[in-house]
């Protein structure tokens, strides 16, 4: 550790010295010599100097650095470099990092940028971007290497040495035919250990997965995860071969998935620029609805409180024990909902799991409202003692009264928060909306029917 840290600082001091020289063949050298990484991190603890930075790099390794960085800062580098810069950068850069970076613009500055772009770069471009948002056919790249069935091994490695520059991984070879349409995919390793005539064919054995250009992006991560590959093949129409997908671009989308997932469960719209660029009327709209939304349901419990407010007059200490009550169903709730959308988000359980999901949770709310209801009843127990009185004579049927309704309270909090999402989801809607303070909101209301209910049981005809 203390070693990364004194490298850290040497890294740094040693760009601050060699800017200071102005020397731009020694900047160029020492920026050409380090890890993509390392130059990142310079532009990331040095924003004054971030363009130049780019503009002594090579082209090549620029692009490198440039389509890791994060969107604020590649959008900032953009609008401080000088014109033949850009478009020496943006015509770099591989068609799907490209399109990530363009499609976070506004539309008319893309329009702009995309006239830059060499002819066969534009005409990739705007192809990879007629397609629908958030499909996989705007990850894809274009640049890929295939070979025919009837192709050698050696043709193959000659096919490779002529193309594979332009490719972004070599991991796997496509197969085609005259008609384009995918044969199968290959890895290198089984080519290198093949003889050098033998034909492609022989290799082949018909089992691939692809994805279809219009397939949602989300699905992709699912079949990447599942199949444990670092490229698939994407086909349009009829089976033809367009692309490929490789493992960083999906990471990418499964990040901000995750991010949009965290932001909904909080109780927000999902933020689709980072939070400090994004205006603050618009970060109002984003967090208004829902909370406008939730305070609606809070209303209810008033008006739930309101329905039992005789019964409250009667015994005024049972209102001490609501903030415990509602408390405790909006925890186990929350608990409850979080784990579902966390568990239908990486693809544990589904829809069709319905009922084993309720009937795990039913023993868990049963389990769980014992605990707390065990403990509701001794507090009340103990407290009597310690305060004599303070319950009146009745404190063991208030104790039975704060146990049940705990019991009842925690076992509705677990059920409501393992199936709402599974109901939204169900529905065609997004499960991460039905946020942890949602679902504290209908715990709230309905634990207040629950709890006076149960009072109403315990003390009928001796305080109520």
């Amino acid at each position: 550790m203390m070693s990364l840290e004194l490298e850290e600082i040497s890294l740094q001091q040693r760009f601050e010295e060699v800017i200071a020289s102005e020397n731009k063949l020694a900047i160029q050298d020492f920026l050409n010599h380090q890890n993509i990484s390392d130059v990142a991190t310079l532009i990331y603890d040095n924003e004054e100097y971030e363009g130049q930075i780019i503009s002594h790099l090579s082209i090549h390794r620029a692009a490198s650095v440039f389509k890791i960085l994060e969107s604020p800062t590649q959008k900032r580098l953009i609008k401080g470099l000088p014109t033949l810069k850009t478009t020496e950068l943006l015509n770099e850069l591989p068609a799907d990092d490209r399109v990530a970076f363009l499609e976070e613009l506004p539309t008319s500055i893309v329009r702009d940028l995309i006239k830059t772009l060499d002819p066969d770069e534009r005409k990739v471009t705007l192809e990879l971007l007629g397609y629908p948002e958030n499909s996989v056919g705007r990850l894809m790249t274009p640049d890929f290497v295939y070979v025919y069935e009837e192709n050698t091994v050696a043709e193959v490695f000659d096919t490779i040495r002529k193309h594979a520059k332009s490719s972004e991984t070599i991991d796997v070879i496509y197969v085609i035919n005259e008609r384009d349409e995918l044969l199968d995919d290959i890895r290198i390793r089984d080519f290198i250990l093949a003889q050098p005539n033998t034909k492609v064919k022989e290799i082949m054995d018909g089992r691939f997965i692809s994805l279809h250009v219009n397939d949602d992006q989300e699905t992709a991560s699912e079949i990447f995860k599942m199949n444990n590959r670092v490229a698939l093949p994407v086909t349009g129409d009829n089976n033809i071969l367009l692309g490929i997908v490789t493992i960083d671009d999906v990471l990418w989308v499964a990040e901000e998935e995750f991010s949009e997932d965290i932001q909904k469960i909080g109780g927000t719209q999902a933020l689709d620029e980072p939070y400090l660029e994004m205006p603050l009327i618009k970060l109002f709209k984003k967090r208004i609805g829902w909370l406008v939304v939730l305070f609606l349901g809070e209303m209810l419990t008033a008006t739930a409180m309101g329905y039992f407010e005789g019964e409250i007059q009667k015994f005024v200490v049972l209102a001490l024990f609501i903030p415990l009550i509602i408390s405790s169903g909006g925890n186990t709730g929350s608990q409850a909902s979080t784990l579902i959308i966390q568990a239908m988000a990486v693809g544990e359980i589904t829809v069709a799991s319905w009922w084993r999901v309720i009937r795990r949770e039913i023993i868990q709310g049963v389990m769980l409202g014992s605990v707390l209801g065990i403990i509701g009843f001794i507090r009340v127990i103990a407290w009597a003692r310690i305060v004599p009185g303070v319950y009146g004579e009745h404190e063991v049927r208030v104790a039975f009264t704060v146990g049940f309704a705990l019991l009842g309270v925690v076992l509705w909090g677990t059920l409501s928060g393992s199936m709402l999402p599974m109901v939204l989801k169900k529905a065609g809607a997004d499960p991460a909306v039905s946020s942890a303070p949602f679902v504290a909101t209908l715990v709230d209301v309905t634990g207040l029917i629950i709890y006076f209910s149960v009072a109403y049981f315990f003390l009928k005809g001796i305080l109520l």
